[in-house]
């Protein structure tokens, strides 16, 4: 990986809708040479998909509501699946420290929160928190570039 590919993923985070014609002329390679290196982030891991970012409030989800779950009732295995059957849950994270999880949910209102609170209350311990802004709501993530030249030719 070197600072085109970084130029190129900033890119495409920044806009994944952005046409190879277009890359082509921003990074001033050709499109084959740009559709090579988007193909050799794909087979890397790199890249891992193109997605749509949807904007909760305008799909009538716009309670934002943070819940960290702690000493589960039920196994791992159980309360995972739980969670990602529930479409309200739009993030789940397994962390260390006293609480086990993270979840992000996307609700209409706070009747919403309420229901979800009382499904998840037989599983654990919850603490909800309410997001009242997002100051940094998503951010393109990119190597730093001495990372890059330490590990050489490993990407």
């Amino acid at each position: 990986m070197d600072e085109i590919d970084v130029s190129l993923l900033e890119l495409l985070q920044l806009n994944g809708r952005i046409t190879i014609s277009e890359l082509s002329k921003k990074l001033a390679l050709s499109r084959p040479s740009i559709s090579e290196r988007m193909y050799r982030l794909q087979e890397k891991g790199i890249i891992e998909g193109f997605s749509a970012r949807v904007s909760p409030p305008a799909i009538g989800r716009g309670v934002l509501v943070f819940i960290q779950v702690s000493e589960l009732k039920v196994s791992v295995p159980d309360f995972e699946q739980l969670v990602k059957d529930d479409l309200d849950i739009i993030e789940c994270h397994r962390v260390t420290g006293t609480v086990g999880y993270f979840l992000k949910a996307a609700l209409a209102d706070m009747d919403s929160m309420r229901i979800l609170i009382d499904r998840l209350i037989p599983y654990g311990h919850l603490n909800t928190s309410i997001v009242l802004t997002s100051p940094v709501p998503s951010r393109s993530i990119l190597p730093k570039i001495n990372q890059l030249e330490d590990q050489g030719a490993k990407f």
